[in-house]
């Protein structure tokens, strides 16, 4: 304890509290500290920074360390200030390593806020002060006999170069010890995601689901991606690109070119990131919301303690939310294991000339967006050239089938048989004839597919 006279004292920040009046529910506030970053709080401060003072310094100087180090099991200093010949208390609480506790309960100190953690919030505090993280946790009554879908992760670390071919062709167990996914004799978290055919029977979740939307509110058509992390990488992608994502079309030369709204590789490298730094004990799957302009990818996971958006867009070390996962993933050739997912998906949205993502964090999870706005109004401005082109070669059905998928291209036989005033049949016969000299083509199945313009005949 010391006396101090005409101290300088701190701004009230994240890591300072003021206090007019010392209560012991401020304990609270003190376990809180111990289990961030450390802090102090100052007795005798109201909360506009004027000083108060206190009246009962000397008692308090005596009961407070007391009280701290019977309740919560620790040591603070707590200082004696005399500011304009008032007393102040200072109380100085130092990072502790090692979970503390106020009667059981465990706060946590964030921002200006105290906060209790409950729950995988809970959970996952008591893993960081272990050295533990999530996916490294076992999980008993697993046999590796269930993970039947190693074969895949053994082509592609064959192919990446990143595991000799002897240990590929060791036995399963043999192979998932080398990638550290054994504790104490029992299979991790990390295995049972990345290698079990049914994941979901262990980790609710811990999926992917991918939703087409006219407006916020009115969702069109949606999929679901299950299995293991890898397969739903491998179908995310082709899901998105085969019924999601509108690719422009165009010729250099004979060899024709498909252009999507977002680079493949931009894509593909967002999706992995979403999928490696998830927090699966959330038991939120990840969402991927793609509209007409834009597409939307959320997943709850959460950034390190003191990180925020900025370092993630400027060079930054590899530091994954699940290092088992990411293993796993950079020995199969899918990531690097640098921290560049964000600055390769920037890199190749420059390269194809299209915005890069916005980057948005938010206490549930991150987003992702990717705007298009600029490519649909470049193939809005190309289907009215296209449907003038039409109307003069094809006639007047073709050229008002046309226009009504261009103004909704989730449009039914029936529906364009009421719109052009032409019979069913008719219809049918004017979109084969479309359809062979390339002026649109189907995507998706009849139930639940759409329509699409291409530019074959500009």
């Amino acid at each position: 304890m010391k006396n101090l006279k005409s101290k300088n004292l701190s701004i009230e920040n994240q890591n300072t509290e003021w206090k007019k009046d010392w209560k012991d529910e401020y304990l609270k506030w003190i376990c809180g500290f111990a289990n961030a970053q450390g802090g102090k709080i100052i007795i005798g401060m109201t909360d506009h920074g004027t000083i108060s003072g206190v009246d009962n310094a000397q008692k308090l100087m005596e009961d407070i360390p007391n009280k701290v180090r019977d309740i919560l099991g620790i040591m603070i200093d707590v200082n004696l200030i005399n500011e304009n010949e008032l007393n102040i208390i200072e109380i100085v609480v130092p990072f502790y390593p090692y979970p503390v506790s106020y009667k059981g309960q465990y706060y946590y100190r964030s921002g200006s806020t105290k906060q209790e953690l409950k729950g995988a919030a809970l959970s996952k505090f008591l893993l960081q002060k272990q050295g533990r993280t999530w996916d490294s946790i076992p999980i008993p009554d697993v046999t590796v006999e269930s993970l039947t879908d190693l074969n895949q992760f053994r082509t592609l670390a064959l192919n990446s170069s990143r595991l000799d071919e002897n240990t590929l062709q060791e036995d399963d167990k043999s192979l998932l010890d080398k990638l550290r996914l054994f504790d104490g004799g029992y299979l991790r978290r990390a295995a049972i995601l990345l290698f079990h055919p049914d994941p979901e029977k262990y980790i609710t979740g811990a999926f992917i689901k991918i939703g087409f939307f006219e407006s916020n509110s009115e969702l069109l058509y949606q999929d679901e991606v299950h299995g293991n992390l890898f397969k739903q990488a491998e179908k995310t992608i082709d899901i998105l690109t085969t019924k999601y994502l509108k690719a422009m079309i165009s010729y250099e030369g004979i060899y024709r070119q498909e252009k999507f709204p977002i680079p493949i590789e931009a894509l593909r490298e967002a999706i992995l990131n979403a999928i490696v730094h998830k927090d699966y004990s959330s038991s939120i799957p990840i969402q991927i919301s793609v509209y007409e302009d834009k597409l939307m990818m959320w997943n709850s996971g959460q950034l390190h303690e003191g990180w925020t958006i900025e370092n993630l867009l400027e060079k930054h070390a590899s530091a994954p939310y699940n290092p088992d996962i990411a293993n796993a993933f950079f020995r199969s050739g899918l990531i690097e294991a640098w921290g560049r997912g964000i600055e390769k998906i920037t890199y190749a949205c420059e390269q194809a000339g299209v915005p890069a993502p916005q980057l948005k964090y938010k206490q549930s999870g991150l987003w992702v967006d990717f705007s298009f706005q600029d490519m649909v109004s470049d193939k809005k401005t190309l289907g009215k050239t296209l449907g003038k082109t039409l109307g003069k070669t094809l006639g007047k059905t073709p050229e008002m089938i046309i226009k009504s998928i261009q103004e909704n291209n989730f449009i039914t036989i029936p529906q364009l048989a009421e719109q052009t005033g032409k019979s069913p049949s008719a219809i049918n016969r004017a979109i084969s004839k479309l359809k062979a000299d390339n002026v649109i083509r189907r995507v998706g199945p009849d139930k639940g597919g759409h329509w699409e313009v291409i530019d074959e005949k500009i």
